[in-house]
């Protein structure tokens, strides 16, 4: 049985590893000759409407709202391509989920009795010490 060669973002999408695009590149600052001569760098980018990875095209459009359709992903962070190209695919993984998550709905609910009275008794400390804080009238 072959090995499945897709990227796990959840249960319902999978993306083929044919369909991202991985560019190596010099990662700059410092590292010295290693670092001046190691393409380390990995950018991968994800088009997502081209993509066969969504079963539903609700799920294409919510990421599609919310990153847009080319994902682009930089790792420079390890001086190993590898271990790079790794942390870009776990950020990519990470990023699409958080797309892909539905937000719960809220549901709206009254205050109850107990903070709607401690609401009232401090606004009324509060306006007594505000009161005391003025200066007497001639009346009083």
């Amino acid at each position: 049985m072959a090995e499945d060669d897709r990227l796990v973002v959840t249960d319902a999408v999978r993306i083929p590893r044919f369909e991202l695009n991985e560019t190596f590149s010099a990662s700059g600052g410092p590292g010295g000759q290693h670092a001046n001569k190691a393409a380390t760098r990995v950018e991968l980018v994800f088009h997502v409407d081209r993509s066969s990875a969504f079963r539903h095209e609700s799920q294409r459009a919510r990421v599609i709202e919310r990153l847009g359709s080319p994902v682009r992903i930089v790792a420079d962070d390890e001086r190993s391509q590898v271990r790079n190209r790794s942390l870009a695919e776990q950020r990519l993984v990470d990023k699409l989920r958080g797309a892909l998550r539905v937000e719960r709905r809220r549901r709206p609910t009254k205050p109850t009795r107990g903070s709607q009275r401690r609401r009232l008794e401090t606004k009324a400390q509060r306006s007594e010490l505000k009161r005391q804080r003025r200066r007497p009238r001639p009346e009083d």
